[in-house]
C-alpha cells in the first residue's frame, strides 16, 4: 500500500520504514503499489543518494559493513537495565519494603509524606528520574497493602 498518499506513506515515512530495514545486513524495504507516487520517487532518489554517500564513506576510510554479534544474556541485560545493577535494585525495593511492614500506619504515613517532599523537590529541580523513582517508591508502599490510602 506504499502507494497510497497520506501520513504514513509520506516520504518521511518512506524513508525511516527503508532505512529501518537497511540496519540489517540482509534488510530489503519491499514497496507494493500500483504506480509510484511522488513520495515514493522522492524516498527512493533519497535512498539512493544516501547510498551513494555511504558506499562512498565507506570505501574511502576502507570499511566493510558487518553485522554486531552479541549473545543473548547482552541483549537482555541492555532491555532490563545493566543486568546485575538492575537486580541489586530490586533487591534493595524488596529490602525496603520489609523495612516498610515494620513500621506503624502513622509512621508509614509520615514516611510517605516524607517521600513525596522529596519527590516534589527532585520535580522543581528538574530531574525528573529521581522524582520518578521516588513516586515508583511510593506507590509500591501504597501497593504493599500497608494500611495506607493510595
Amino acid at each position: 500500500d506504499a502507494d497510497k498518499e497520506g501520513f504514513l506513506r509520506s516520504e518521511r515515512s518512506i524513508i525511516q520504514t527503508i532505512w529501518r530495514a537497511a540496519r540489517h545486513i540482509n534488510g530489503k524495504a519491499i514497496l507494493y503499489a500500483d504506480k509510484i507516487t511522488g513520495s515514493m520517487r522522492r524516498a527512493m532518489d533519497e535512498t539512493d543518494r544516501r547510498r551513494e554517500t555511504q558506499l562512498a564513506y565507506n570505501k574511502q576510510h576502507g570499511i566493510t559493513p558487518t553485522s554486531i554479534k552479541k549473545a543473548v544474556t547482552d541483549i537482555l541485560e541492555g532491555a532490563l537495565g545493566q543486568g546485575r545493577a538492575a537486580g541489586r535494585a530490586f533487591d534493595r525495593v524488596a529490602e525496603e519494603l520489609v523495612q516498610y511492614g515494620r513500621l506503624t500506619p502513622k509512621q508509614l504515613e509520615q514516611q510517605v509524606k516524607q517521600l513525596e517532599q522529596q519527590m516534589y523537590t527532585h520535580a522543581r529541580a528538574l530531574e525528573f528520574e529521581e522524582a520518578g523513582r521516588i513516586r515508583d517508591q511510593i506507590h509500591h508502599i501504597q501497593a504493599g497493602n500497608l494500611g495506607l490510602p493510595d
